[in-house]
């Protein structure tokens, strides 16, 4: 193998991962966790993640500390494997994890119709007040929480909600727990609030999914690539209850996502045009280069409703399409990287005027 072609020779670049949550969708992620890892030209410095999002970013940043790119692979492999209908886990836990990783309830049958009557008139505190979640189980499983708090490799930051005050909480690497990985990921009509030190916690979905903000300051890398798995945009127009309350789950969690892109967008305007020191140091701003790989531009025809297909076969077919996804992206825009964003905040964020 020349010199050109092994990763270890090649030149490489920092940047910083944003994961969003978004169900068994989550496969594409580690598609593209797999392949950035594989070719080893982007060094990692930090990551942050909500949800499925943030699953994925805990499992990363200790199959880090245990062995390196090969370890996190592996690692990352043998999770979505025991995550599919295939796995060898116990049939209460892939259950349970199905719905870790789904934003509606399973679709297409007459226990899907069941559920939907009792969710109306009961919630998990009447349906499970013993709180059984054998989803805690799982996770210790795959990850060793006091190597992931040791490890100064890579930033690691996860989301949830505060349910009393409504604000965004951020868990750093060194506080991980796999009740905050519990909380990240906790859907309200699925399972009780995780209580951390007395606080209950939700989904960090709806408060930023994946938040941004964290990287700013403790990176050095200006670059954020967004592996982003909610679409913004849909075709066509939600007409069943179903695909209506699909569209909402979607727009409400990118909407706290856009409000990141908006003032990034605005910080680097000012920047640009001076009004504002560009650095690091106290009173300075960061000039973020935002950089996306998208599901919505790898797939055409998933649907909200997939999020809670976990038939391996699919997974692998997602993994497959995020390293295709991420390969395109290498090829395309890695020249990019450390020079300028390769997607266009303004067009992004501009709001439409009706006329």
């Amino acid at each position: 193998m020349t010199a050109r072609n092994t990763p270890a020779t090649r030149a490489t670049k920092r940047v910083s991962l944003a994961l969003q949550g978004g169900g068994a969708h989550g496969a594409f992620t580690w598609g593209v966790l797999d392949e950035i890892l594989r070719d080893g030209r982007l060094e990692i410095e930090g990551v942050t993640g909500a949800s499925a999002g943030a699953v994925n970013a805990v499992l990363l940043a200790d199959g880090l500390a245990e062995g390196g790119p090969k370890a996190a692979r592996e690692r990352l492999a043998r999770f979505w494997k025991a995550a599919s209908i295939d796995g060898s886990m116990p049939t209460l836990q892939r259950r349970a994890l199905d719905r870790l990783f789904s934003v509606m309830p399973y679709e297409g049958s007459l226990m899907q119709t069941w559920v939907d009557q009792v969710q109306r008139y009961f919630s998990p505190y009447d349906l499970n007040p013993f709180d059984i979640n054998p989803l805690e189980d799982l996770i210790r499983s795959f990850v060793d929480f006091d190597r992931l708090a040791a490890f100064d490799g890579i930033k690691v930051f996860i989301s949830a909600t505060n349910v009393r005050t409504g604000k965004l909480t951020i868990f750093r690497r060194e506080a991980i727990t796999c009740r905050a990985v519990m909380a990240s990921a906790c859907l309200p009509m699925l399972f009780k609030a995780v209580e951390i030190d007395g606080t209950p916690f939700w989904d960090g979905g709806y408060m930023g999914n994946p938040p941004l903000f964290p990287l700013y300051r403790t990176t050095d890398s200006e670059d954020i690539l967004l592996v982003q798995i909610n679409p913004i945009l849909r075709q066509e127009t939600p007409t069943s209850s179903r695909e209506i309350m699909n569209r909402v789950n979607e727009i409400t969690f990118n909407s706290s996502l856009q409000a990141e892109l908006r003032a990034a967008a605005f910080v680097a305007r000012l920047v640009d045009e001076g009004r504002l020191p560009r650095g690091r140091g106290q009173g300075a701003y960061k000039r973020v280069h935002l950089h996306r790989i998208a599901l919505s531009e790898a797939l055409d025809g998933l649907t909200a409703g997939s999020k809670v297909v976990t038939d391996y076969d699919f997974l692998v077919s997602l993994q497959e399409a995020g390293k295709k996804a991420a390969r395109k992206f290498l090829r395309t825009k890695f020249d990019k990287i450390g020079e300028a964003s390769t997607v266009d905040l303004e067009a992004e964020i501009a709001a439409e005027w009706a006329s």
